[in-house]
């Protein structure tokens, strides 16, 4: 239901849910909305971004370990494309 709500593009949507599970330290969570957003195309610059932002407002350890997941599922992405 939220997501076929046209108040956010997905795009968007992708990208406030990598900041929210990096917050919440949902590391697997993480991994399966980082290949979402790669298809709701979100840029791995862009990635980067979300998740250096989170580190200054949730701390770095929560950030460093999302940055490994999403290093991880991008790379396995474009094997995959």
């Amino acid at each position: 239901m939220v997501w076929s709500d046209d108040g956010l593009e997905p795009k968007t949507r992708s990208m406030l849910n990598l900041a929210m599970l990096t917050a919440l330290n949902r590391s697997h969570e993480l991994g399966v909305h980082v290949r979402g957003a790669l298809n709701n195309g979100v840029t791995e610059a862009e990635i980067q971004q979300v998740l250096l932002q989170t580190a200054v407002y949730v701390g770095v350890p929560a950030a460093l370990e999302s940055f490994r997941v999403a290093e991880k599922v991008i790379k396995e992405f474009h094997a995959n494309a």
